[in-house]
C-alpha cells in the first residue's frame, strides 16, 4: 500500500478532552473518528489493527473447539424481564420501543439471546458440551463516556457462551477458556495478569479478569511480589494481620467517652492500637422492588470497608447508599457510638455483618449505642449467631494469602472476563436438556468475554511513549519505507524496488511516497507507530539506508545491497 493512497488523516493538535495518551494518539494518528458521544468510526488504520486482534482471537477460539456465530444487535426486552435483569442492570441498558410498541434493548451482553438460540434445539446431553462465540457490536449507555475507546458507549466484544451437563464439565471448560485467553493475550504481546474478580451484574459463582498492566488503568489490582497471586481489589484477600501488643486487657464495662466519635480520637483516648477498636459502617441497602433497609458492617478500626464486598454480603441488594446523621438519629442510633450490643432491638434489620478476621475476637472496644459511651473488654466469642463475611479492603503491605509475601497494589485495564454462570440464566429462561436418565435438567453455563475494541487503547496505555503509538505485535504495518526526497529519482527508484520486493515476500509494507518534508514523515511514523521504518535519505549517496525500530527508536545503517532475506530477519 502507498501512503498517498491510504486514508490516514493525521493531525498535530491534541484534541479537546483527551486525558489518556491512547485517546490522543488514536485520534491524531487517524485510527478512529468520533461521530457522537462515546461513538467512534474505525478508519482504515484502526480497522487494520482491529482485524489483527480479531484474527488472533478467532484462531485461538476456533482451536479451543468453540463455534462462531452472529447474534442480533437488539434483543426483545421480554427475555431480559424473564432473566430478571431488565431493571437490575441499571440505566446503562438502552431500552426502546419499535413502531408496534414492542420493547427492545440494545444488548451490552447476550446471555438471554444465546439461550434462545440453544433452547429447544439442544435437547440431549449427547449434544453437550457446546461453546458458541461471536465478535460483534455491543452498546452500553454510559452516563459519561470518556477516554475514547476505553469507555465508549458502542464497542466491539468477543462474547462466548458454553453449555454443559454438569458442574464438573463447566469447570473443565472454564479452565480451557482461561488457557485460551492466556494464549490470546500472549500472542497480542502485552504484559497481563489473571486476577480473581467479582461477577457483578452478570452473576454466577466463579469469575476471573484479564488485566493489561498500565498506570492509567481504572482498576486497582492486588498482586504479590513473591508469587502469582493476583486479584481485583474488590475481592482480594490477605493473610490475617498479627495482633499488635500489648492488647488492652480489661473487664467488660461501659466507659464514659465524651464527644469521642472517630477511630483516631478513640485510639488516642484509650491509648490502644486501632486494631482493637470495632468500627461500624452503616449503609442503606436498596432492593429490586424499591424497598430499603439499614445494614451494619463491623470491621477493625485499622481496616476499611470494601464497598463491593459489603454489597455482596447483602442478598439481593442492588446498591448501598450512605446514611445521613438524620437517618441514623431517626433510627435511634448515635453517630460515632454504634456497637453490636442490643443493635437488633434498636433497628429492625437482619443485615448485621462482621468481618471474618473478627471471629471470636476479644479485648475489643466498641460503641455502646448511647451518646458519649463505649464498651471496653468486649468479647465477640460471647455473642451468638453472628454473621461473618469477608468485608475489608486490602492495603499495600498486607500479607499474601498464598505465600505470606508482601502485597502491592497496581493499576490495570480489564480486557477479558470469564464467568461460571451455572444455572443462573437457564433456570430463569427455562432452558433444559434430557440427561442420561431422560430427566430434564437446566444447562450449566459459562460466559467468556473480551473487549476487542478496548484492546487497542489498552496496548497503547502500556506501550506508547511521549512521541506516539507503539503497538508491538499489533502494528498496522511491519515497516514503512520513507522516501526522504520524492524529487530525487535514484531514491524513488530504489524505494519502489525495495517496496515491491518486500511485498512479494508477504511483508506488511507501506511506501511513504508523499511529497512532504522529511520531518513530517518521521513525525507520522512516530505518531502512528509502524513497527519499523526504512529511510531512503542522506545515507543513500553512500549506497546505504537507515532502519529505525519504532520501539526505543533504535537506528541501524545498512548497505543498499543487503539481501532481502537478511533485511526481513532484521524486521
Amino acid at each position: 500500500m502507498r501512503f498517498s493512497k491510504l486514508f490516514i488523516p493525521t493531525t498535530k493538535e491534541v484534541p479537546k478532552d483527551c486525558v489518556l495518551k491512547s485517546h490522543n494518539y488514536l485520534l491524531r494518528g487517524g485510527f478512529i473518528k468520533q461521530i457522537g458521544s462515546g461513538i467512534y468510526s474505525f478508519l482504515p488504520l484502526g480497522k487494520i489493527v482491529l482485524e489483527k486482534v480479531k484474527k488472533i482471537i478467532k484462531e485461538e477460539m476456533d482451536k479451543s473447539g468453540s463455534n462462531e456465530l452472529a447474534l442480533g444487535f437488539i434483543t426483545p426486552a421480554s427475555l431480559w424481564v424473564k432473566s430478571k435483569r431488565y431493571n437490575k442492570y441499571g440505566k446503562e441498558l438502552l431500552k426502546f420501543k419499535d413502531r408496534k410498541n414492542n420493547d427492545f434493548v440494545l444488548g451490552p451482553t447476550h446471555e438471554e439471546a444465546i439461550l434462545e438460540c440453544v433452547k429447544g434445539v439442544v435437547n440431549s446431553y449427547k449434544q453437550l458440551p457446546l461453546n458458541l462465540y461471536q465478535i460483534n457490536l455491543k452498546f452500553r449507555d454510559e452516563i459519561r463516556p470518556r477516554f475514547g475507546l476505553m469507555r465508549a458507549r458502542e464497542f466491539i466484544m468477543k462474547d462466548a457462551y458454553s453449555f454443559h451437563s454438569s458442574k464438573e464439565d463447566l469447570d473443565r471448560e472454564f479452565n480451557l477458556m482461561e488457557q485460551t485467553y492466556r494464549n490470546i493475550f500472549t500472542r497480542l504481546g502485552v504484559d497481563f495478569r489473571i486476577v480473581e474478580a467479582d461477577s457483578g451484574a452478570i452473576g454466577g459463582s466463579g469469575s476471573k479478569e484479564f488485566m493489561i498492566l498500565a498506570q492509567s488503568g481504572e482498576d486497582d489490582i492486588v498482586i504479590c511480589k513473591n508469587c502469582d497471586y493476583a486479584s481485583n481489589i474488590e475481592i482480594a484477600t490477605r493473610f490475617p494481620n498479627t495482633p499488635p501488643l500489648p492488647a488492652p486487657h480489661a473487664e467488660f464495662n461501659k466507659f464514659y467517652t465524651p464527644n469521642i466519635k472517630s477511630i483516631k480520637d478513640l485510639s488516642e483516648f484509650f491509648k490502644v492500637d486501632s486494631f482493637y477498636l470495632l468500627k461500624c459502617v452503616a449503609k442503606k441497602a436498596i432492593f429490586d422492588d424499591g424497598s430499603s433497609k439499614i445494614c451494619f458492617f463491623f470491621v477493625r478500626g485499622s481496616d476499611e470497608l470494601s464497598p463491593t464486598k459489603a454489597l455482596n454480603a447483602v442478598t439481593n441488594a442492588n446498591s448501598l447508599e450512605d446514611l445521613s446523621i438524620d437517618d441514623l438519629e431517626k433510627a435511634g442510633l448515635k453517630t460515632g457510638f454504634i456497637g453490636p450490643y442490643g443493635l437488633k432491638n434498636i433497628v429492625d434489620t437482619e443485615f448485621i455483618f462482621f468481618d471474618n478476621e473478627l471471629l471470636d475476637s476479644n479485648n475489643l472496644i466498641c460503641g455502646a449505642n448511647e451518646r458519649d459511651y463505649h464498651f471496653i473488654g468486649v468479647n465477640l466469642g460471647s455473642f451468638e449467631n453472628l454473621n461473618y463475611k469477608d468485608l475489608i479492603e486490602i492495603k499495600k503491605g498486607d500479607l499474601c494469602p498464598k505465600c505470606k509475601g508482601k502485597l502491592d497494589i497496581t493499576k490495570g485495564i480489564e480486557i477479558g472476563h470469564i464467568f461460571k454462570l451455572g444455572t443462573r440464566y437457564s433456570k430463569e429462561l427455562e432452558a433444559t436438556f434430557l440427561d442420561e436418565n431422560g430427566k430434564a435438567k437446566f444447562f450449566e453455563m459459562g460466559c467468556y468475554g473480551i473487549g476487542v475494541s478496548r484492546i487497542l487503547p489498552a496496548i497503547l496505555e502500556q506501550k506508547a511513549d511521549n512521541k506516539g503509538a507503539i503497538w508491538g505485535n499489533m502494528a498496522p504495518f511491519s515497516v514503512v519505507v520513507i522516501i526522504s526526497n520524492v524529487k530525487n529519482n535514484p531514491e524513488v527508484e530504489f524505494a519502489n524496488s525495495l517496496y515491491e520486493s518486500l511485498k512479494s515476500h508477504h511483508i506488511e509494507v507501506l511506501l511513504d511516497d508523499r511529497d512532504l518534508r522529511f520531518g513530517a514523515k518521521m513525525a507520522d511514523f512516530e505518531l502512528i507507530g509502524f513497527k519499523n521504518a526504512i529511510i531512503i535519505g542522506k545515507e543513500f549517496k553512500n549506497n546505504k539506508f537507515e532502519l529505525v525500530k519504532r520501539e526505543k527508536l533504535q537506528k541501524q545503517v545498512l548497505d543498499s545491497n543487503i539481501l532481502v532475506s537478511e533485511l526481513i530477519k532484521l524486521l
